[in-house]
């Protein structure tokens, strides 16, 4: 063999192992999006009971306007959030918060407690906030991966020439992380 018959499958080698990089990181941008994704299908499932929630509440809570338009701003902040996930995610924090007013609400009003049709969005919204948990840890694992990709050698050299950039986490706010690490109190 003669030298420019090395040299050419050096690079051809090179050139595949390029390829094979670009390929995987394309995947992973792909697989964040898909992700990302998900998490919204379960953001509009719970943007299209957050109204017939407030109407239930609205019936027994005539007084209590101020928490419905809280959480109908909420909502309409959230559902026009375009930013990045993380902006996203403080708009969905926010709404996670006056939702919990909704349903502390409900402990002044026994009559709208027992209200099956409120029992029903309630446990319909608890579904999907489970849901939207599950989504966000699975889009930041996800992330996390895409994310090593775009910073481990020899990959991001890879990324940094094909402009991939890192992503952001789907986080939750100061006040839910701590909320989150506190224990639960039991009285009986």
């Amino acid at each position: 063999m003669n030298a420019l018959t090395i040299i050419l499958i050096i690079l051809a080698a090179l050139a595949l192992y390029v390829v094979m990089i670009y390929n995987r990181l394309v995947v992973g941008r792909n697989r964040t999006k898909e992700a990302y994704s998900d998490i919204e299908t379960h953001l509009k499932r719970r943007y299209d009971l957050i109204p017939n929630l407030v109407e239930t509440v609205k019936g027994y809570a005539k007084h209590e306007r101020e928490t419905l338009e809280k959480v109908v701003a909420a909502r309409s902040a959230a559902m026009s959030q375009q930013g990045d996930a993380a902006q996203h995610a403080d708009a969905e924090n926010m709404l996670s918060k006056t939702l919990k007013s909704i349903f502390a609400l409900s402990e002044s009003y026994p009559d709208l407690k027992a209200n099956e049709n409120f029992r029903e969005l309630q446990r319909e919204l608890a579904d999907t906030e489970d849901k939207i948990q599950a989504s966000r840890r699975f889009y930041n694992s996800v992330v996390l991966a895409f994310n090593n990709k775009t910073q481990m050698f020899p990959s991001s050299i890879i990324a940094g020439m094909f402009r991939f950039t890192k992503v952001a986490y789907f986080e939750l706010d100061e006040a839910e992380k701590a909320a989150v690490q506190k224990p639960v109190k039991v009285q009986f």
